[in-house]
């Protein structure tokens, strides 16, 4: 028999994605309205959409690496690059508008910002930059607020890697096991010298941990190009959320996730 839904229609494909629902999401404020509004909402949409999907991956590639699963997690960490590199191309669709086309609109979207995106921020938890700044953005009885407070105290893709190595017999300080994993990730000259045992004798240890600089690598690109893209639409305008705009991004940049992963390069 077909699978139907609650109201015993017949399962269609409409249906099932929601079209109707998703169509019925791109509501342009300005007058006319303004051609480029429909663009910047697309593509801002389809970017929480991506930041949904990365979430998934990563829970899951978290219990890969806890589970000491080497071809998972390799997988994985290939489905969550594959991503990073369409949100990055996903820039290039947003810089066709240009700074006049923007500015048509602009003073419609108020104090709303890409700075307030949950998601983005949610996706940085897990990879291991917390910052308790960022949860002062979003309002505690919110979703995006509660989902953030947990991940505050929740482990991160990096606390999931260091188990994997300990499983994997390699010796990690038990500090950086037990540590408060609301903490920024620091360096640690004795999770250094482990690493170059991996990169020196184990071929399938040294993979994630290339995929792991792969996706520090991929994270950075994203902020370059965003970054880029600010400056070339809105200039040294202050961002609309009430950001410092370019100079906030700015110093976003250049800050590896795994400074130990980098460290390393210099001593192999």
């Amino acid at each position: 028999m077909p699978h139907t839904d609650a109201s015993d229609k017949p399962l269609t494909y409409s249906s099932y994605l929601k079209i109707d629902e998703l169509l019925g999401l791109q509501q342009p404020l300005s007058e006319g309205p303004e051609h480029d509004e429909m663009l910047f909402i697309v593509i801002h949409q389809v970017y929480e959409l991506w930041f949904t999907e990365v979430l998934h991956e990563l829970r899951w590639l978290q219990d890969a690496l806890e589970s000491n699963d080497t071809p998972r997690a390799l997988g994985t960490f290939k489905r969550i690059l594959t991503i990073l590199k369409t949100l990055v191309a996903q820039v290039d669709v947003l810089e066709t508008m240009t700074p006049v086309s923007f500015n048509s609109f602009r003073d419609r979207l108020e104090s709303a910002s890409g700075f307030q995106s949950a998601q983005f921020r949610e996706v940085e938890f897990l990879l291991g930059h917390k910052d308790t700044r960022m949860v002062r953005h979003h309002p505690a009885d919110s979703p995006g607020g509660r989902r953030l407070q947990e991940l505050m105290a929740a482990t991160t893709l990096y606390d999931s890697f260091l188990r994997y190595l300990a499983a994997n017999d390699y010796a990690v300080p038990r500090d950086l096991l037990e540590r408060d994993t609301s903490r920024p990730i620091e360096t640690s000259p004795e999770l250094q010298e482990t690493l170059l045992e991996v990169y020196r004798k184990d071929p399938q240890g040294t993979m994630v941990c290339e995929r792991l600089v792969d996706l520090d690598e991929g994270l950075q690109e994203w902020r370059y190009r965003h970054v880029k893209m600010v400056e070339r639409t809105i200039g040294t305008k202050p961002g609309t959320g009430g950001s410092a705009g370019t100079e906030y991004l700015k110093s976003t940049l250049f800050k590896p996730l795994y400074p130990d992963l980098w460290a390393i390069r210099s001593y192999l």
